[in-house]
């Protein structure tokens, strides 16, 4: 739910703070949710503890989740011959329902197909295409991918023990190389934006195809995605503890959350680069909150008000995609020379609400309704749409 209000605001230039990322150092509310949507997928692969992920499994769920990450980049760089408006929507819109009953549905030979996409994707990026020479390739759905896939892999494969140890190899190998190795053509190690090693690899590997406010470094980078997969260990070792040693978890949250201020003074809490001081500080606070919420719902019975939670968390992937698909499909639709969804906003809130930040929260807060109106009907009729 937070998801959905932080990445639909209203109005882009008017959010309140906490719905911000943090600037550059430092960590605010909103940079809390994607670390936490890490963690609890350690937490859905280990809670099962020793079972065993198949292969099979995890390069069908990998590949759906990369792709559908990719088709986000993809989706405004579709073009037919010189189509514009409602025909080329049309278009994009058929793209995405083919897309989405190949994702959210299974079938036989369904790995072969992702494989064939995730080829196909990589030719139109690097195979000389003129409307996909930019398209970005790394995000949020690529990183989750990632970590799903290592994380599944480490499943019933690699002991408790040996879980911390490899989250403590990733956080310290990162920092090290963060803080000690040099940056080519730029001088001497530094977290600076833009002239950090994180941002030199992004530009050096995937030139072209980064994130298009920056466009030579990515904020879900190649390198930054090693201390990510040490989020998704703190999920997969609270997973194994959090119904049995729920004080426990609870304490090594707290834990955490003081080794990453502390770490923070050397290595600065980071989103954007995930530095390990971000990892053990947010990480601790998802283990705070996971002992709390097990603590009130599970122990003391207090479940009235989780429905609408656990209306959001049955669909999660649906949800992301349609609502990175749907502003950018109405906004390929423009009245009075605004997008759709900017005239909608105006009209709807801006012209009667005279503060523009409670403007802009008014209108992410009705996508959140719509949302839930939407997922409440799925919810009703057993509609669960997984990848």
């Amino acid at each position: 739910m937070m998801m959905t209000i932080v990445n639909n605001p209203g109005d882009w230039g008017h959010i309140y703070a906490p719905l911000e990322h943090a600037a550059w150092n430092g960590c605010t509310p909103t940079d809390l949710v994607f670390p936490f949507f890490l963690f609890i997928v350690g937490v859905s692969v280990s809670i099962n503890k020793s079972t065993q992920v198949s292969l099979v499994k995890i390069l069908s769920r990998t590949l759906s989740l990369l792709l559908l990450g990719w088709f986000l980049s993809f989706f405004s760089k579709i073009h037919v011959a010189d189509w514009t408006g409602i025909p080329l929507l049309i278009v994009r819109l058929i793209a995405t329902g083919i897309i989405s009953m190949l994702f959210f549905t299974d079938y036989p030979r369904k790995l072969s197909v992702l494989i064939f996409l995730f080829f196909g994707a990589l030719i139109l990026a690097f195979g000389g295409f003129e409307d996909f020479a930019t398209v970005r390739l790394p995000g949020v759905l690529p990183r989750i991918a990632l970590v799903y896939a290592l994380l599944a892999s480490l499943q019933g494969r690699l002991h408790a023990k040996g879980l911390v140890y490899l989250s403590l190899f990733f956080l310290i190998a990162y920092w090290g190389i963060m803080v000690y190795i040099p940056v080519p053509g730029i001088g001497p190690a530094n977290l600076h934006e833009g002239t950090n090693l994180a941002a030199y690899v992004d530009n050096l590997l995937l030139p072209g195809h980064l994130w298009s406010v920056t466009k030579t470094w990515d904020p879900e980078g190649i390198l930054s995605t090693l201390p990510a997969f040490a989020t998704g260990i703190l999920g997969m070792l609270a997973g194994l503890y959090f119904r049995s040693q729920t004080r426990l978890l609870a304490m090594a949250g707290l834990t955490c959350i003081v080794l990453g201020a502390f770490w923070d003074l050397n290595f600065p809490i980071n989103k954007a680069l995930w530095t390990s001081s971000f990892v053990l500080y947010t990480g601790g606070w998802a283990m705070v909150f996971l002992s709390v919420l097990y603590w009130l719902i599970d122990m003391k019975g207090s479940q009235k008000w989780t429905k609408p939670f656990v209306i959001f968390g049955v669909n999660p992937m649906l949800v992301f995609f349609f609502s990175g698909i749907i502003p950018r499909a109405l906004n390929m639709v423009e009245i009075e020379g605004k997008g759709l969804t900017a005239y909608l906003q105006d009209f709807l809130f801006a012209s009667r609400i005279s503060d523009p930040f409670l403007a802009s929260f008014a209108g992410a807060l009705t996508y959140l309704i719509i949302w839930y109106l939407i997922l409440l009907n799925f919810y009703r009729r057993g509609m669960i749409f997984k990848v």
